[in-house]
C-alpha cells in the first residue's frame, strides 16, 4: 500500500490517491504495530505530500487529512514543522467547513498527546483561537465540539516525560484569557444537554481550566456551576457524565467562595445521591 501510495504521490496521480489513502487509513486504524511499521516505512512524508498536493481538492484534502490522523495516532513525533504548518493553514483556510476542520482537530489532537513540543509549537501557530473558533463556528455538530474540546483539554497536560517542565498552566491562562474557553464551552454544554459523549468531554475540559481562583469563579458567574447541578440532576444514569461533573465541581471548589455556591446550589444532596445510585462504580 505504501509504495502505490508513495508511486502516486510522486507521479502527482491524483485519481489514483484517494483509493491508496483510504486503503492505508483502514490498515492503520488497526492496531498500533502497524501505525509505527508504516512510520518506520515513509508514511508520514508520502501522506504529507499527499495533502499537500491535495490543497484545492476538498474531498481529497478530507481523505489525506483523515488518513494522517490514523496514522499520528500513538506516535505524535512523526509530525514536522512542514506538517503543523500544513494543519494549522488548513484549519485557518476550511474553517466553514465542519468535516475537513474535524479531520484537521482529530490530527491535532493526535499530535499533542505526549509531545510538549508540538503542544507549544501549536499554541504559537494560533492553535488555541483556531479551535474555541471552531466550538462557536459549528456549534451544533457534536463530534467536531466533542474533538475540539478534547484538543484543548489535551493542551493542558503536562504528560511527555521527556520535558521536565511543561507549559500546561500557561495554555489553560490563555485558553481563558484570550480565547474566552470558559464561556465557549460553557454555551457549548448547554446545546447538547441529551450528548452524554459530548458533555463528558467539555465537563472534563472545564476542569482542566480551573486552575485559578478566579476562573472557577467565572465559572460561576457564567452559569455553569448552575448547569452543572441541573446536569448532574438529570444525567444520573449516565456514570460517565456524573464522573466529569463531579470532577469539574470538584475543580471549581478549589475557591472557597464557589464551595459556598456549590452548597446553595443544592449540589451536596446530588454528590451523595450519585454516591449511592453508582455504589459499584469505583470512578464515581
Amino acid at each position: 500500500t505504501l509504495e502505490s501510495l508513495a508511486r502516486a504521490v510522486a507521479e502527482q496521480d491524483v485519481a489514483q490517491l484517494p483509493q491508496q489513502l483510504l486503503s492505508l487509513a483502514a490498515q492503520c486504524k488497526e492496531q498500533l504495530a502497524f501505525r509505527c511499521l508504516a512510520g518506520r516505512n515513509g508514511a508520514y512524508p508520502a501522506v504529507l505530500s499527499a495533502c499537500q498536493l491535495a490543497a484545492g481538492d476538498r474531498e481529497l484534502l478530507l481523505q489525506a487529512l483523515c488518513t494522517l490522523a490514523a496514522l499520528l495516532d500513538g506516535q505524535p513525533d512523526l509530525l514536522d514543522a512542514a506538517g503543523r504548518e500544513l494543519l494549522l493553514r488548513s484549519l485557518r483556510e476550511r474553517r466553514e467547513d465542519a468535516e475537513v476542520t474535524l479531520a484537521g482537530i482529530r490530527c491535532v489532537r493526535h499530535a499533542c498527546l505526549k509531545h510538549e513540543h508540538n503542544r507549544q509549537a501549536f499554541v504559537k501557530g494560533g492553535v488555541l483561537a483556531a479551535l474555541t473558533g471552531a466550538i462557536t463556528r459549528h456549534g451544533s455538530a457534536a463530534e467536531l465540539v466533542r474533538m475540539a474540546a478534547s484538543a484543548l483539554r489535551v493542551m493542558t497536560f503536562d504528560d511527555d516525560i521527556r520535558v521536565p517542565f511543561g507549559h500546561a498552566h500557561d495554555h489553560a491562562k490563555m485558553i481563558v484569557l484570550e480565547n474566552d474557553g470558559l464561556r465557549v464551552l460553557i454555551e457549548a454544554a448547554k446545546a447538547f444537554r441529551d450528548n452524554s459523549a459530548v458533555l463528558s468531554e467539555l465537563c472534563a475540559t472545564l476542569s482542566r481550566l480551573s486552575v485559578r481562583n478566579e476562573f472557577c469563579q467565572e465559572i460561576v458567574d457564567l452559569g455553569g456551576l448552575n448547569f452543572m447541578v441541573t446536569l448532574l440532576a438529570d444525567c444520573m444514569e449516565h456514570p460517565d457524565v456524573v464522573k466529569q461533573v463531579l470532577s469539574a465541581i470538584r475543580a471549581v471548589a478549589g475557591n472557597d467562595d464557589v464551595k459556598d455556591a456549590i452548597v446553595d446550589a443544592g449540589a451536596t444532596e446530588l454528590i451523595v445521591l450519585a454516591i449511592s445510585h453508582h455504589l459499584g462504580n469505583p470512578q464515581v
